[in-house]
């Protein structure tokens, strides 16, 4: 698996930005999709939410690569 360290500058993102952030999702349409196939997980878990909001330390994995989220202080 890929891990990637992912900093963000506010307090949260929601999970189809966050997808778009890191280059995985190309539209917000796409990443609606992919979360819809049921193969993205948070923090373990599969997320079908689209605005499910990751926080820091959040781990979000799919399809083998894993984003670990950072607030920038």
């Amino acid at each position: 698996m890929e891990t990637h360290m992912i900093e963000i500058r506010t307090e949260s993102i929601k999970l189809d930005q966050l997808l778009k952030f890191v280059g995985f999702a190309e539209t917000g349409g796409h990443a609606k999709e992919i979360i819809a196939e049921g193969i993205v997980f948070v923090n373990d878990e599969i997320c079908l939410q689209r605005g499910k909001k990751i926080h820091d330390g959040d781990k979000v994995v799919v399809e083998g690569y894993e984003f670990i989220i950072r607030v920038a202080h």
